[in-house]
């Protein structure tokens, strides 16, 4: 995971770079003093892979949802 950056594709090079493969990168959001329903939003347009059967800017997949979810919650103190 890579946070804090400019935008999300300054992220995804990096983590390309780092040899991630790219169906695992999704570009998501933190808001940090938002309530726990709020706090992750799962818009960006690194996202929009048709290929990968995902056509917008969201994570449409609800089983990715959870597994980034879960993720998250593993590693950001809150």
């Amino acid at each position: 995971m890579v946070v804090d950056a400019d935008m999300h594709v300054d992220q995804e090079d990096f983590l390309l770079a780092q040899v991630s493969e790219q169906k695992n990168l999704w570009g998501i959001n933190f808001y940090p003093y938002s309530e726990p329903a709020q706090f992750l939003e799962f818009d960006s347009m690194i996202n929009i892979r048709p290929a990968d059967g995902n056509r917008s800017r969201t994570v449409e997949s609800p089983e990715m949802r959870d597994r980034i979810r879960a993720l998250v919650d593993k590693l950001v103190v809150r």
